[in-house]
Formats: C-alpha cells, structure tokens, sequence
C-alpha cells in the first residue's frame, strides 16, 4: 500500500511574505557594485531602477527618505555602489534591492577601504592618546613636508612671516599627489627624523577629493607617522576633510594656516610679555633693595652701645607697657565674660519651664474656645436643619392633608383586604365604609351610588 505524504498548501500571499522573511533574514543588509539602467523618478520622489552587469540585473529601488542624502544625481549607464536590503515585493512577487546608501563606484570601494584600513589601525593602537606627543611652546626651528609649488606652502610661509619672523623654516618637499606621492612623503619624514633639525613639522597640502587625498591615507606614511619621534600637525585639505593623517597625527589643524598659527606665537604679543617680564623684575630688584636697606638698619641699631642705665629704662618702660597691656587684658575678658553670663542668663530665661507651661496654657484655652464656639455652630446649623426638615416633611404629611378639611375613606366590607376608595365605582350599596378625619372616624353605609 502506498503511504500518503502530506504538501502544505499555501495561498501567493502567504507564499511571497514567507520568501519575503527568507530573503531579509538570510542576507539582509549588502553592498552590490553595478551598472544602473532602466532609471525612472516618478513625481512621488522614490527612484526605480536596475542595477545589472555583463551576465545579470537586479530591480532595485531607493525611497526619498534615503536618496535625499545621494550626493549626486545617478543616470543610467553610472557605475555605482549601494548598500542595501534584499527583499521582496508582496504585490507583484519581485525579487529586489531597497538601496539605503548610494555613491560612485570608485568612490564607493576608497571610503571602504578607507574605513577597513582605519578600523585595523584603530585596534593596533596606533591612534592611541599616549603616543601623541605636545607640541613645543616655543620653537626655533619648523620643518614643512609638502608640495613646493602648492598654495597649502605659501600659506604656511605667509602666517609665519607675520606671527613669527624670528622661527626657521626648512622645507622637506614631496609630492602629495598620485602615485608616488606615498612614498615621497614617506622618505621626506624620514629624512627629518634622520637630520633632527627641527622641532616639529607639519604635514600640509590644500583641499580636494577623497582620490586627490588619498595619499594621505597611506598605512605606509601612517606607520612612519606613528614612529616618528619629532611631533606632528597634520593639516591636510580643509576643515571638512579628514585623512588617517590626522588621526595619527599629534595635532590636527583644520588648514595649513591654522596649523602655522598653532605653532607659532603672535610677534606683538610676545614683546608684551617680554615687557611685561622686564617690569616685574624691576619691581622685585627695587622691593630687593628696600628689604636690605631696612635690615641694614636694625641690624646697625642692635649693634649700637647703650648705657646700662638707659638699658634698664628702657625695660622698665617695656615692663610697664606689658602691664598696662595685661590689665587692659584682664578688663577685657572679665567684660567678655560678664557679656556671656547675661546672655546665658536671658537664654535660660527663655527656656524656663514656667514660660512654656504658660504659653501652653494659653495655647490650651484658645483653642478650648474655638472648640466651644465651634461646638455651638454646629448645635444651631443642626437645629436649624432639623426645623428645615420638619417643616418640609410636615407640608408633605397625609395628616397635614387631613387638617385642611380633606378625608380618607376604605372600603371595610372585605375586613380581609380594605381598599382605599378613590372613585365611586369601587363601592357597592350597601358596602361598610370608614372615613378616617383630621381628628376621630366616621363608620358609615352605601345607600346610593352616582359615577
């Protein structure tokens, strides 16, 4: 007999969401290179495209909220580089790219390499704080490693000249652009490492691409960098810019100027504060000179003869002058103490058990008062609420009723279940009435009945 093997059924929707999840869960986020094709911006601001090569493409599509932050506009035929999510569209059932970011190719693969070089840097420790080393305060001699024709140079020469027209400046030139670009900076670190002729250098060069600074970005000048023994600036391109250069770096300017005016000292200010050093020494030779003078002169009074006699007056009158000094003394602190003692005395006054038993006392009577005076309100609220409540129940009583002249009249001829008669049909003649009065009842007997 042939066994039955069960097939789950599923429904295309429930198909395509579970190969949805497959596709997200397994692959998720991934870079793809390629060429796009097939480009459409409808007005709603998404972008659809495909993204294909020499054998095969793949729909992709990227939403406004991400393709805002494209630095350029892609068209069709652009060789670009995306990081996106693999997924699928439920609707339609198509297999596709939802592109997070989205940038030139060659691009793309620098800023990828850029950030793996940077990230095994990093974990080496190259970039450490405590291998960075302080820049000189005051320095005679600059070394400059750049470009010997570039603006980056001029610049630099230029601040100097201003600020600092005392500091030597030795170029060290190298290419900072290209192919060899690396390993000329490379040779011209080294050499001013080699000669130590400098107290720091800068590394400079003016701004440009990823690919014009890419030198820069170099683990062999990298490496070089972090041994160096004489400190570093690294002031490569402009403020936005940034190079493994300036991460290894010991200090990092945001532009060639700036890193000349980091390790150079405004010209004015320093006359200042030589003046300002040359006044304060003035001012401690002359304060030197009036403490010498005034020691010379008790010294020589001490060393001056005296009489005897005139010696003993002397201390005789210091004798006096002491016990004057102590009786004024003793005056004093009798006075002091005298002072105290009445303090204390009205202190302990204020503290005395009687003054407190009376201020409690009278605390106990105010508010035996209050609780009187209260007691009564609420007596008479109550009374007058009770007669509130007598009169209006009294205007609702049946015996109220009964006093303005009306009656209440049963029908007794069943003594079983007598009934209040309120129409004539519910009397017979004959039947036993009771009529009940303001004061006293009336037995009575139907003789006629009239609806």
């Amino acid at each position: 007999m042939q066994q039955e093997t069960s097939t789950q059924v599923y429904t295309v929707t429930h198909l395509n969401r579970h190969a949805r999840l497959l596709l997200e869960g397994e692959l998720g986020t991934v870079a793809i290179s390629g060429e796009i094709s097939n480009l459409s911006t409808p007005s709603s601001g998404h972008w659809y495209f495909s993204l294909k090569d020499s054998q095969s493409q793949l729909r992709c599509a990227m939403f406004k909220g991400n393709n805002r932050s494209v630095a350029f506009r892609p068209k069709n035929g652009d060789q670009v580089l995306i990081f996106g999510k693999v997924t699928l569209y439920e609707p339609r059932g198509d297999y596709q790219l939802v592109a997070q970011t989205m940038a030139p190719a060659g691009e793309g693969l620098l800023k990828q390499q850029y950030e793996a070089l940077k990230q095994r840097l990093f974990e080496e420790g190259l970039f450490a704080d405590s291998l960075k080393q302080p820049l000189p305060a005051h320095p005679s001699r600059v070394g400059i490693i750049s470009s010997p024709t570039g603006a980056a140079l001029q610049d630099i020469l230029s601040v100097l000249a201003r600020r600092a027209p005392h500091l030597q400046v030795i170029i060290y030139p190298a290419q900072v652009q290209g192919e060899p670009a690396a390993m000329q900076l490379v040779a011209a670190l080294e050499t001013a490492n080699r000669r130590a002729e400098t107290d720091v250098l800068i590394l400079a060069r003016g701004g440009g691409s990823l690919e014009d600074l890419w030198c820069f970005n170099d683990e062999r000048l990298i490496r070089a960098m972090a041994a160096s023994h004489l400190p570093i600036v690294s002031a490569v391109g402009h403020e936005v810019d940034f190079t493994l250069s300036d991460l290894v770096a010991d200090m990092r300017a945001p532009t060639p100027s700036a890193a000349a005016e980091l390790i150079s000292r405004d010209g004015n200010a320093q006359q200042a504060q030589y003046q300002q050093w040359q006044q304060r020494l003035q001012q401690a030779q002359r304060r030197y000179l009036l403490q010498s003078g005034q020691l010379l002169a008790r010294l020589s009074a001490r060393l001056q003869l005296q009489h005897p006699r005139q010696q003993l007056q002397q201390q005789a009158q210091q004798l006096d002058q002491l016990q004057s000094r102590l009786q004024r003394a003793f005056r004093q602190r009798f006075s002091q103490a005298q002072q105290r003692l009445g303090q204390s005395k009205l202190r302990l006054s204020h503290q005395h058990p009687a003054q407190h038993l009376q201020s409690r006392r009278a605390t106990l009577q105010a508010l035996q008062q209050r609780l009187q005076t209260q007691m009564k309100t609420r007596l008479a609220r109550g009374e007058h609420q009770l007669a509130l409540a007598g009169s209006r129940l009294n205007a609702i009583s049946p015996l109220a009723t009964l006093a303005r002249g009306y009656s209440i009249t049963l029908n007794e001829t069943n003594t079983q279940n007598s009934q209040v008669i309120t129409a004539a049909s519910q009397v017979q003649v004959g039947d036993k009435l009771r009529t009940r009065l303001a004061q006293g009842e009336v037995v009575s007997r139907v003789e006629q009945v009239t609806e």
